[in-house]
Parts: structure tokens; sequence; C-alpha cells
């Protein structure tokens, strides 16, 4: 069979072959996928041990079967935290998979392009308009994301999704609309003001089932979506003639995926506040480990499941007993791996 000939979301040529290379891939791809859903278990045993005080996992686990004194501790308090860690960190890797690929650049994550900074805009004018239900919180940060994906896309038209132009006008676009949060926030009343500023740096800290149900809700049917999209997506990946010529519809196919990464992102905004660069990073490092064209969806929400885990025993250790926002973690570790990746993007002939 002819090679198929695609240019991976990381840059790059990558030549596909059928047979023996293209098992070896997916046996890669498999083993990838086991050993980071392996990982990311273990981290959730270390998030329900960790407290005040850390308990054994004999303990925790224990608790979480309905023994001990642990109970209420285990169940209520540590479980949601942990749950959101992973559950947030797939959705935001998943996101950042979804416009890689489509954006063909390691750049186009919801976090650069302003998507993360519109979907708090939509928070935020939920809190001071509307009030402050889950609900009505996950439709304004949902509204603000499309919002602002709309205005992203519309104004990079005059070189596809795929040029360097979509990352540029989404950095702008992420300026202005930090800029219109911050007024937002001076204009709110001090408690609402404060309750935002403090939410802006993205937090898990205190989250529980109440305020978890919709933004899970949420999650589960966009990664659903993304789930029944991800053979399509991984078709696209091989070229637009590829893929057109297996049947994919390019305009369609594009277009739920990016209202399915929107939501992805808003619904994580909604309940913990921007949690910025797990988007980002993620989909490459799993692209790396899978040694995969393009970005393949599965390893990204892997990673970014454990990235965020990771990050929020970080957050909850370095300064304990005081508990960090985690965004602030991930914007230190992500600043670090942005600079690499834009001093590896410049280099590149």
């Amino acid at each position: 069979m002819k090679a198929a000939r695609a240019k991976a979301a990381g840059g790059g040529a990558v030549v596909l072959r059928a047979g023996p290379v293209t098992a070896q891939l997916e046996r890669r791809t498999l083993a990838v996928t086991l050993v980071l859903a392996v990982a990311g278990l273990l981290l959730g045993i270390v998030g329900l041990c960790r407290g005040d005080e850390w308990d054994s996992p004999a303990t925790a686990l224990s608790a979480l079967a309905g023994h001990g004194d642990s109970v209420l501790v285990v169940r209520e308090w540590r479980l949601p935290r942990v749950a959101a860690a992973l559950v947030f960190g797939a959705a935001l890797g998943a996101a950042g998979a979804v416009f890689q690929n489509v954006t063909r650049n390691p750049l186009g994550s919801p976090d650069v392009i302003g998507l993360d900074a519109g979907a708090y805009t939509g928070v935020l004018v939920a809190i001071t308009v509307f009030g402050g239900s889950a609900a009505g919180l996950a439709t304004g940060s949902v509204a603000g994301g499309v919002l602002t994906a709309a205005a992203v896309y519309a104004l990079s038209l005059g070189s596809g999704v795929g040029g360097l132009r979509l990352v540029v006008v989404g950095i702008a676009a992420n300026a202005m609309l930090t800029a219109v949060n911050a007024w937002i926030i001076l204009r709110a009343d001090l408690d609402v003001a404060i309750a935002a500023t403090g939410w802006q740096a993205g937090s898990l800290n205190g989250l529980d089932w109440a305020e978890l149900r919709f933004p899970f809700l949420l999650c589960g049917a966009f990664l659903a979506l993304l789930a029944v999209l991800s053979r399509a997506l991984h078709q696209a990946t091989l070229g637009d003639e590829v893929a057109a010529s297996s049947g994919v519809h390019l305009n369609r196919l594009r277009l739920l995926a990016v209202l399915a990464g929107v939501g992805c992102t808003a619904a994580v905004t909604s309940a913990s506040g921007p949690i910025v660069f797990v988007a980002l990073a993620a989909p490459q490092i799993g692209r790396r480990l899978a040694g995969a064209p393009g970005v393949p969806l599965l390893p990204a929400a892997l990673t970014g499941a454990l990235l965020l885990s990771a990050a929020d025993i970080a957050a909850q250790t370095v300064l304990a007993p005081v508990q960090l926002p985690v965004g602030v973690v991930t914007t230190a570790i992500g600043g670090t791996y942005l600079i690499w990746l834009l001093i590896k993007e410049v280099r590149r002939p």
C-alpha cells in the first residue's frame, strides 16, 4: 500500500506506512495508555492519603469502602478533589489535543488562544449579573468560550485555522479579555471581587460534590462526543485529501470537535477557574510518549489527568499546611515548558 504523508500537530512531516510500522505504533500507544492510566490511579490513591496529615493507603482505601474513622474526610473532602483533578485534567488534555490537531500547531491550546479567558469572562458575567448557581456558571462559561472561539476563528479566516495567524489572534484576544476581566472585577462588589480574584488563579480547594455534579456531567458529555469523533480526527491528521477520500466531512468534524473542546474547557473553568498550561503541555507530552502522528486524544487526556493530579498534590504539599491554588503550580511548570516550546518553534526551519 502507498505511504500516507501527514503533517503532525507537533510540526514536521510524518510518514505512515501500512503494515508492521502501523501495528508497532498502535501497540506503543496502547502500552503508553495503560501505563498512564495506572499512574493516574496511583496518584489518585496518593491524593486520598493527602490531608492535614498523611494517611496510609490502607487507611484511605478502607475509608473509601466505608470503614474506619476517616470515612467522612476521605469520601466528602478528599475524594471530590481527587476526582476533580482527574476529570478536569482529562478534559483539559483532550481539549488541548483538539485545538492542536485542528490548528496543526503545538501552541494552539485553549489557554493560549484566549478560550480560558473568554470562559472566565462568561463566569464573571454570570456571577455579577445572574447570580452564582452551578448551572448558571457553567452556562456562562460555555457561552463565553464559544463566543471567544467564534471571534478568534472569524478574525483568523485569512490564513485558515491551520495558520500561525490564529495563534497570534488568539494571544491578542487573550490579552484583551484579561483586561476586560480585570475591569469586571474592579467594578464588582467587594465580596464578589475578592472571591473572583482568588478563583482566577485556578483552584481545586474546597470543592464538594454539589459544585462538581454539573461540570462533571458536561465533561462526560463532551468527552464522549470526542471519543465518537476520535477516529475521524485521526484520519484528519493524515491530511485533508486523505481524510476526505476516506469519507470524513472535515467542516462538520472540525465544528463538532471545536465545540467539544470549548465545552470541556468551559466546564472546568466554571468549577475551578481557569487552570492554564495543562491543555498546552499534556497533548504534546502524550504525543511524544505514544510516538504517534498528530495528537492522539486518549494519551493527551490521560496525561492531562496525570499532570493536574500531580500539580494538585504539589499545591497541597509545598507550603503545607497552606494550600496553594493548583493554577499557581501549573503556571510555574507550564511557563518553563512554553519557553522551551517557543524556542523550539523559532529554531525549526
